[in-house]
């Protein structure tokens, strides 16, 4: 009884204290004007007195510094005390809540606010009307083909005089600049019947044997060209499937594929035998032969990610069943949901399905129902 009765006049006599202390803080700190009025009758007094005065206040600070783990400081007062440090030689000394570098650090803050207000320019309208900045934009955006030069004519025959540097301002506004040649994308689109892609489609068995599909497709048609399975994809075997699938010199003018280790020399005479000219995709540029790279992708997750392979001709008897579906019955939405054997190479249209017509449909399975093909039967007359 006697230890908490202890405690609680302890807690209370230290709140006491502490309100004190408070009190007294907010009755001698001094104000703006009495700050000004103390410096003002510092000027009448004597060297010795404002010594010791001086000893004292800084014997105050040393005790708040103790108790003060780290003082709030305003602008002001940051600029207060640069001020002073400046007009004070051992300003180093005299610092007792701040360190002298937080001190410079605040002096060079400062003069870098100070010279980029200086230097910075003034604030100018176009030295033009608003009429002809519109005038070069619109001229600009309907002329794709004009340049600096020829806006300018236009603009000197409507009796309007504008300096060239001032029409590349505007031009570059409202007109990005063009690329210098064609895009990837243009030349796979303008070229389109005359391309072919292949590619390495690696599986593994049930018996996690590693095997490898090389599949070839067609640009114009998204039709699979040729598909062919080993476990030991050589330079010689790959340059055979490019001759069995270019018989009687139906060969592509270009022929992409990536820089593959299998795509040797033998490769690359057979297709130069053929009349291919084979191009080479970028390092890690999987859109470079972006179709035939979807259509590997369909594969894996239309077919082999349901069905478990259990060797070469297993693989090779599903490949080719899940080709002849997408050549002939799956419609492809980059060709207009038409079917790639219906599409002709020599340009490159989107046909519309057929009509509708009359008589039941039917579902064919395809790889024992993974997928079905649906045909319309004609009724005998």
């Amino acid at each position: 009884m006697f230890a908490h009765l202890l405690s609680r006049v302890t807690h209370l006599s230290r709140r006491l204290a502490q309100a004190l202390e408070q009190r007294l803080l907010a009755a001698t700190k001094p104000g703006a004007p009495v700050l000004v009025a103390g410096a003002l009758a510092d000027l009448a007094r004597g060297k010795p007195a404002l010594i010791a005065e001086n000893a004292l206040l800084r014997q105050q600070l040393i005790v708040l510094n103790r108790q003060v783990a780290r003082p709030r400081l305003t602008t002001l007062d940051r600029i207060v005390l640069v001020l002073l440090a400046g007009r004070t030689r051992l300003w180093r000394s005299a610092l007792l809540i701040v360190q002298p570098d937080t001190l410079l650090r605040w002096h060079r803050q400062g003069f870098r606010l100070f010279w980029r207000a200086r230097s910075r320019p003034a604030a100018r309208g176009p030295r033009i009307a608003p009429d002809t900045v519109a005038l070069i934009r619109e001229m600009a955006r309907n002329n794709r083909l004009w340049g600096t030069e020829r806006i300018r004519g236009e603009l000197l025959k409507l009796g309007i005089t504008v300096s060239k540097r001032t029409i590349q301002r505007y031009l570059r506004q409202a007109r990005p600049p063009r690329r210098s040649g064609q895009t990837w994308a243009t030349f796979l689109r303008t070229h389109a019947p005359d391309i072919w892609a292949c590619d390495f489609l690696q599986v593994t068995d049930l018996w996690f044997r590693s095997l490898f599909a090389f599949v070839i497709v067609e640009h114009a048609s998204r039709r699979v060209v040729h598909v062919g399975v080993t476990r030991q994809p050589t330079d010689a075997w790959v340059a055979q499937q490019v001759r069995e699938a270019t018989p009687f010199g139906t060969a592509p003018r270009f022929l992409i594929h990536d820089n593959d280790a299998k795509f040797g020399p033998q490769f690359a005479r057979a297709a130069e035998t053929s009349g291919i000219e084979l191009i080479h995709t970028p390092f890690r540029a999987p859109r470079a032969s972006a179709l035939c790279e979807r259509f590997l992708g369909s594969v894996r997750r239309e077919c082999l990610d349901h069905l478990l392979i259990l060797h070469a001709r297993h693989l090779s008897r599903v490949l080719k069943a899940y080709v002849a579906y997408v050549n002939h019955d799956r419609p492809h939405q980059g060709i207009g949901q038409a079917i790639p054997a219906t599409v002709t190479t020599k340009a490159v249209t989107t046909k519309r399905p057929p009509s509708r017509g009359e008589g039941p449909i039917r579902a064919v399975p395809i790889l024992g129902g993974l997928h079905h093909a649906y045909h319309r039967v004609q009724e005998a007359a």
